[in-house]
């Protein structure tokens, strides 16, 4: 019987393998459903944003040969350059970027681009550089509702946008069906330890505009590079629950590829833990 949510897989868990097919069998043979992208920083996977026809046809083979799609876009790269940036040329960058993310994804069948929820990063931060991005963040929406492609805010690790309620309030603001939010429930965590708030009330913020979330192992301080069950404290199942009754059901589990030569027998044991958590969430909102 065919599962009622859907689980993917982020591209960092994997090592940088020869192939895209090599990728999604991977990914698949370990008990997931589809692999988000990544697009980070970096020079080598900013580049994917400027392929040919004949690479990114080759990503489209990929996926019709394993029937493993690619739903999801984690598009990191515009901490370096952000939407808020106080240089007209990285806000110029910045824009290009996402326009060129949209355009990927409108060809590859992508349905969601995470967005970081950052104004600036490496700048300070103040009030020019969240008008910046408010503005540009407009100018964002209307892209995307061109190309029918969404975009969902990342809370992240940062005062500017660590919980859905801040998030919500440029979805809000921008008004937008294309614009939504696409919590981190580790990220969350931490948050609340720190404002000492309550996950599942965050959550009850976005109702109607989550559309999916990422799965992640944190702990107070700590937003990355753990493995799941290894003694965090993201509060999987009553956020998994409070997300079920809200409708959603995509989530993605989100963790890092270190060189560990055992990376399948992680990748499987993700996998599972992240199913098992599911599960409970889904019966704890149900009742079943």
């Amino acid at each position: 019987m065919e599962r009622e949510y859907r689980l993917g897989l982020y591209e960092k868990a994997m090592p940088d393998l020869d192939s895209w097919e090599e990728k999604l069998c991977l990914a698949a043979d370990s008990g997931f459903d589809w692999l988000e992208i990544s697009v980070d920083e970096s020079d080598k996977k900013l580049s994917r944003l400027y392929g040919t026809g004949e690479e990114l046809r080759a990503i489209r083979q990929a996926v019709e040969h394993t029937s493993v799609p690619i739903h999801t876009m984690c598009l990191s790269a515009q901490r370096k350059y952000p939407m808020g940036s106080r240089d007209g040329k990285i806000r110029a960058r910045s824009m290009e970027i996402l326009e060129r993310a949209i355009d990927m994804a409108a060809q590859l069948g992508i349905r969601l681009i995470q967005l970081a929820g950052y104004d600036v990063y490496y700048e300070k931060h103040g009030e020019d550089t969240r008008r910046y991005f408010e503005e540009n963040l407009a100018l964002a929406a209307a892209l995307a509702a061109r190309a029918g492609v969404t975009l969902g805010f990342e809370t992240m690790e940062t005062p500017f946008m660590d919980t859905v309620g801040k998030s919500m309030h440029y979805v809000t603001s921008v008004c937008s069906p294309y614009l939504g939010v696409y919590p981190d429930l580790g990220n969350l965590k931490n948050a609340a330890v720190l404002y000492g708030s309550d996950v599942t009330g965050d959550l009850k913020q976005g109702a109607g505009h989550i559309l999916a979330a990422h799965l992640k192992e944190t702990r107070p301080g700590i937003y990355r590079d753990m493995r799941f069950g290894s003694g965090g404290h993201t509060e999987y199942v009553p956020g998994i629950a409070e997300l079920w009754k809200q409708g959603v059901r995509m989530f993605t589990g989100e963790f890092w590829y270190h060189g560990e030569e055992d990376y399948r027998r992680i990748l499987r044991e993700a996998s599972a833990f992240l199913h098992a958590r599911i599960e409970e969430g889904r019966q704890l909102a149900t009742g079943t």
